[in-house]
């Protein structure tokens, strides 16, 4: 078994994915983590001489991409995963869950530590980086072209904003926010180690968000730019180099504060003095 298991008990299961492999993954004959665990339940239960269902449950609370390592949680019952699930809705409000990376970047940001806000939609396998105006603003362009404020588009705003205030243009974006910090850097500030706090939880947000701030990460062949995919083949970088170290979340049975922490396996990680 590729996962490795960092905690179990009764309710909730920790692992540590290594980079390539999946989360879970519809594909036929595809090892992925939940496979695994779901197998290695199976197996533990035989052992122990319960009840074995054939197909044990396991809730899948977030996921991580397939090229980036780091930690998760699983339910065991699905009321931890009611409780987990509640904590992640929460996390912008930032309560309960809450999920740490480290990231290698090409490049440094202006500001070594800062807030990063954007809208995201997600459109054929990657993470849309999209302008949003409130239908006000909207309007206040339409004006601005030297339209009247009788203009048919400009009434339909008005009517818009009316009857749903702050609605966005782009209903299918969502807003995403995170908060860096610049550890070190290495290479003349070529590459810099940062460590990210994801306030909100959305598809490919660190490598999408990073990569349209200037500062793709190593190893990204998606998101990042000529430059950056250059300096990770020079680096032999074979992930994104990106690590979820670690993971607060309240236990839902026990109430109790759990918090885990891993150091980075990839290699690139190495290139920093922390590690």
């Amino acid at each position: 078994m590729r996962t490795e298991i960092i905690y179990e008990d009764d309710d909730v299961l920790v692992v540590y994915k290594p980079a390539g492999l999946a989360t879970q993954t519809a594909s036929v004959g595809c090892q992925d983590v939940v496979s695994e665990l779901k197998n290695y339940i199976r197996q533990t239960e035989f052992r122990a001489g319960k009840n074995v269902q054939s197909v044990p449950y396991l809730g899948v609370i977030h996921r991580l991409d397939q090229p980036v390592e780091g930690l998760l949680v699983f339910a065991k019952n699905p009321k931890a995963a009611s409780g987990l699930s509640a904590q992640l809705r929460k996390q912008e409000e930032e309560t309960g869950f809450c999920k740490h990376y480290y990231a290698v970047l090409y490049g440094r940001p202006v500001e070594a530590s800062g807030e990063l806000v954007d809208y995201l939609c997600k459109k054929d396998g990657r993470a849309e980086i999209v302008e949003c105006r409130s239908e006000r603003q909207e309007a206040l362009d339409h004006d601005a072209t030297g339209r009247t404020g009788k203009d048919r588009g400009t009434e339909e705003a008005e009517k818009t904003r009316k009857k749903h205030p702050g609605k966005l243009i782009r209903p299918d974006a969502r807003k995403a926010s995170l908060r860096y910090c610049i550890l070190q850097t290495v290479g003349a500030s070529d590459t810099a180690l940062a460590d990210i706090r994801l306030e909100t939880g959305r598809f490919h947000q660190i490598r999408a968000q990073m990569a349209h701030g200037g500062t793709p990460l190593l190893g990204d062949l998606k998101y990042g730019n000529e430059e950056s995919i250059e300096a990770g083949r020079r680096l032999n970088v074979r992930n994104v180099a990106l690590c979820a170290y670690r993971l607060e979340f309240v236990h839902p049975a026990t109430g109790r504060k759990m918090d885990f922490h891993i150091s980075p396996k990839g290699e690139v990680f190495s290139l920093f003095s922390q590690f």
